[in-house]
């Protein structure tokens, strides 16, 4: 069908076109996606067997939704991609505030138009990515924003009473007839804003000012919440929830490998750092199981959630560190360090709402103690298990490398801004290292694997196997008994 040459409402009867209201668009195309085999939620990870079948149901039985869970957990990605759903271009009455169907219109301006006009009647069409309206909850937000309220101006123009139901201007929901609209943060939207919603999911009535009209509105709605909400600022009021369908519980990616997709897609670079920046396996797994911790910290409000932007942030920051020491340094390439995780501790403290113990604690500290712990945990996956009690006749495969440093009389400092040739002659200097790589990770690539010596670096201090002290200019590494006995 040539949409440009239908342009009245006469044309558009002759070309046999069918109304149908939203709902069923969204059904009668995820039916066709679903038969298809063609995912309509791209780019969303580990929803595959939760979220997104509980939310094609809710289609399917065409309910309004409540996307329920913590923040950056892509509540409102989802209901944006529901507009792939949407047919690509649908009838519209031309100069409708309202979007008014012309083989359906509801409001005073479009059934009086086509009284008058008849077949003749000008009709435009509406592309399906306009067709998507939303609003943030706020205090602040009246009725008169979301449903509408009387227009002295408009009144004097039309030299109209306040009587006549032409001098109402439309809020936002009016004007988004026929479209998706989502209200985020719904707890946070005052009682009786939420009492003004009643009517409108179900009956299609709307009161302005005294004024009762039935405007039969044809909407998805879709709102999403916070559990937090509900005990912190608000709640949704009972009747209200009686009248939305489904209600879908969202949650965090549950494994490391779903994470990292988020995060590299996620993730804004620029082409410099894909390009002259290599970042290790390893130390993408390091940045999420960073997160993971986090989520699972007695330090970090558990309630109010740990966002999934944070691993974003945090690997642009990663990445900015070492984009940083390569301008310092001179070098045309570099590869991510253990030390530069040092520079994602921004990302960390600004994402984090800490508990008291966390306040007392310090945010800095808490997200260098999650960095550590992180290490900690992810370090049994690759080498073997680091004892902290050992009798003397057992040997540990980390022997070699702590008597390295016993045995050392200088420093072994790795600074912040040396460049790469130094840092990884800085590094292969410790022997036992290359030794402990070919035997428990013989696979490493070249590239990778000073990241990973640095890693066995940081895990022996984490087990309290080596000591490291962070100074200005980059962190030292010392055997903890070794300084003791040569001061004795």
């Amino acid at each position: 069908m040539n949409l440009e040459k239908i342009t009245t409402l006469g044309a558009l009867k002759e070309s046999g076109y069918k109304s149908k209201s939203i709902k069923d668009e969204l059904r009668e195309n995820l039916i066709t996606s679903i038969l298809n085999k063609k995912s309509v939620f791209v780019g969303i990870y580990g929803y595959e067997n939760t979220v997104i079948p509980e939310l094609e149901r809710a289609i399917l039985s065409k309910h309004n939704i409540n996307l329920l869970g913590l923040r950056g957990q892509a509540k409102t990605r989802l209901a944006r991609l529901m507009l792939n759903l949407l047919d690509e271009y649908i009838p519209v009455v031309e100069g409708s505030e309202v979007n008014d169907d012309p083989l359906n219109p509801i409001s005073r301006f479009a059934k009086e138009l086509i009284n008058e006009k008849g077949d003749k009647t000008p009709i435009t069409w509406m592309h399906r990515s306009e067709r998507f309206a939303e609003k943030l909850a706020t205090p602040d937000v009246t009725v008169a924003d979301i449903i509408g309220d009387v227009d002295p101006i408009k009144a004097a123009n039309l030299k109209l009473s306040y009587a006549d139901d032409r001098v109402i201007h439309y809020g936002m929901i009016p004007r988004a007839n026929r479209c998706i609209f989502v209200i985020n943060e719904l707890p946070d939207l005052q009682a009786r804003i939420q009492v003004a919603l009643f009517n409108i999911l179900q009956e299609g009535d709307i009161q302005i000012r005294g004024f009762k009209m039935r405007l039969p509105l044809d909407m998805q709605f879709i709102f999403t919440a916070n559990p937090e909400d509900y005990t912190n600022r608000g709640s949704i009021v009972t009747p209200l929830k009686d009248r939305i369908g489904s209600q879908i519980l969202t949650h965090y990616p549950e494994d490391i490998e779903t994470a990292k997709l988020i995060t590299q897609q996620e993730a804004k670079l620029d082409k410099r750092q894909t390009e002259n920046i290599f970042v290790p396996e390893l130390a993408k797994d390091l940045l999420e199981q960073i997160v993971f911790e986090a989520r699972d910290s007695e330090y970090i409000d558990a309630k109010s959630g740990v966002s999934a932007r944070l691993s974003i942030t945090a690997f642009e920051n990663l990445l900015s560190t070492a984009e940083r020491r390569l301008l310092i340094s001179g070098d045309e390439k570099t590869t991510i360090r253990l030390s530069d995780f040092d520079g994602i501790i921004p990302a960390i403290t600004g994402k984090v709402e800490l508990v008291y113990e966390g306040e007392q604690e310090g945010a800095s500290v808490v997200a260098e103690g999650l960095i550590g712990n992180a290490i900690k945990n992810l370090f049994p996956t690759f080498f073997p298990e680091i004892k902290k009690l050992e009798k003397q006749t057992e040997e540990s495969p980390y022997d070699e490398i702590i008597s390295w440093f016993f045995n050392i009389n200088d420093d072994f400092e790795i600074l912040d801004e040396i460049n790469e040739e130094n840092y990884k002659t800085m590094i292969d200097k410790i022997a036992p290292l290359e030794e402990l790589l070919q035997k428990y990770q013989p696979n490493t690539r070249k590239q990778e694997s000073y990241f990973v010596k640095e890693f066995v670096l940081w895990a022996l201090v984490e087990f309290k196997k080596l000591s490291k002290f962070r100074y200005a200019e980059g962190t030292q590494f010392k055997d903890p008994y070794g300084n003791f006995i040569s001061g004795l």
